[in-house]
């Protein structure tokens, strides 16, 4: 017999709340209630501010990690729900990444307001095997970074160096983490105010002022200016794409040109602009 399909919360409340500062939590994974969380310190990563380590910048230029954007989002949220080894740099209690919430995210990703950044690995036999990554609410200039996971060594590293660099390609501002955690600080995530913090997420609603195409999204042609502007997690219906998945695919299409691989793209890319 199956679960019943949990309740979702409603995506014009749930996307209402992220522009006024505000996200759901629940107490423990089968948990039926929510609660709302408006934390008094806040912690964002500055676009300009990631700290890319020596150790993960080898990772990155090694190629140890396929990278994508929106290939499982479903699995991407189950990692991140799942019980944390005991020393993992974010291991913890009870998830708070409930059922119903996981089922409301998955709503938000279809109506193409969230998204997943994922990191795979190649096994012997061919088989691409998940081993990190991380998912969020993306909405105008702004990124709302919700968990992370990594089943190997950097891998949530390397997906969130893809993210920030595909946020800088995509003319985004704010990058929110919520919680300020020590591992999170090592990566150049700081702590501010809520009344800075609601400073920085009402200038950042305004539309990216880039179209990108769907074709960015896999090669081709990466992208072109225009005047309607590109909400940063949000999809069209008219073909394009929301601007982080076109961002991340004008990445891709440049980095054949103009590097060995793709992370050894983004490696060089973040370190001269870092």
């Amino acid at each position: 017999m199956h679960a019943p399909t949990p309740q979702i919360i409603d995506p014009e409340l749930l996307m209402l709340a992220y522009r006024s500062g505000i996200f759901p939590m629940a107490d423990h994974r089968e948990d039926p209630e929510i609660f709302w969380v408006e934390p008094r310190r806040r912690a964002i990563l500055p676009l300009d501010g990631f700290h890319l380590s020596r150790s993960l910048a080898r990772t990155l230029r090694r190629g140890r990690f396929e990278v994508t954007c929106n290939q499982a989002f479903a699995e991407v949220m189950e990692g991140c729900a799942a019980p944390r080894r005991i020393g993992d740099a974010d291991a913890g209690g009870e998830s708070w990444i409930s059922r119903r919430i996981a089922a409301s995210y998955q709503r938000l990703h279809e109506l193409g307001h969230a998204h997943s950044i994922e990191c795979w690995q190649t096994l012997p036999d061919g088989r691409r095997q998940l081993v990190g990554g991380l998912y969020g609410v993306g909405f105008e200039r702004v990124f709302c970074g919700e968990s992370m996971f990594s089943r190997e060594r950097d891998a949530s590293k390397a997906a969130l160096a893809w993210l920030v660099a595909a946020m800088r390609r995509g003319g985004a501002e704010l990058l929110d983490c919520q919680f300020l955690t020590p591992h999170l600080e090592s990566l150049g995530a700081v702590e501010i105010s809520q009344k800075r913090y609601l400073a920085l997420l009402h200038a950042a609603q305004r539309p990216c002022r880039v179209v990108y195409s769907a074709a960015a999204t896999g090669g081709g042609d990466a992208a072109g200016a225009g005047d309607d502007g590109a909400a940063f997690g949000e999809g069209a219906g008219d073909g394009a794409v929301g601007a982080l998945p076109a961002a991340f695919g004008a990445l891709l299409a440049e980095a054949p040109g103009t590097s060995s691989s793709p992370g050894n793209f983004i490696a060089q890319l973040l370190i001269q602009t870092s």
